[in-house]
């Protein structure tokens, strides 16, 4: 007899791990050194069904937080989008996130992949893949070989 398993597959969580969450501390790092500008983490944009990325970049006045009454999806698009792939994710899916995101109005959206220190940089003008070296956006530049030295 055959004996065959036909329960509904059981879906994918992308759980972020260890190294995500460390390059998303370092790369916020950087960023806070920027004056003109906030780096919001895990920021729900009001896009399809709610579109999350790891890190969110704005100019510093575009979003004002009330602390008695919050917002659990933003309407103003990013400038600047950054996913950090964690081993649960499929590069794939975050690749094309990063393209509904720039198709949204998002500027560029840098999708870093840790285990070949890449940073795929999306943008209206298509993709181009950077290996630990600086990404520069406007006059935002993160040291990716920094980022990745441990």
């Amino acid at each position: 007899m055959l004996d065959l398993d036909l329960s509904p597959p059981t879906p994918t969580i992308d759980v972020p791990s260890l190294n995500h969450s460390y390059l998303c501390s370092r790369i916020l790092r950087q960023l806070f050194t920027f004056p003109h500008i906030e780096a919001l983490t895990e920021l729900t944009l009001d896009l399809d069904n709610g579109l999350t990325p790891d890190i969110c970049v704005y100019p510093i006045d575009t979003l004002t937080p009330n602390l008695s009454r919050d917002i659990t999806r933003v309407t103003p698009l990013p400038l600047l989008a950054i996913e950090v792939i964690s081993a649960s994710q499929n590069i794939q899916t975050l690749l094309e996130k990063a393209e509904r995101l720039v198709q949204a109005g998002v500027a560029t959206v840098w999708t870093v992949e840790p285990y070949t220190r890449s940073i795929f940089v999306t943008n209206a003008q298509g993709e181009t893949v950077i290996y630990n070296a600086p990404v520069s956006f406007n006059d935002i530049t993160i040291d990716f070989q920094q980022i990745f030295s441990l």
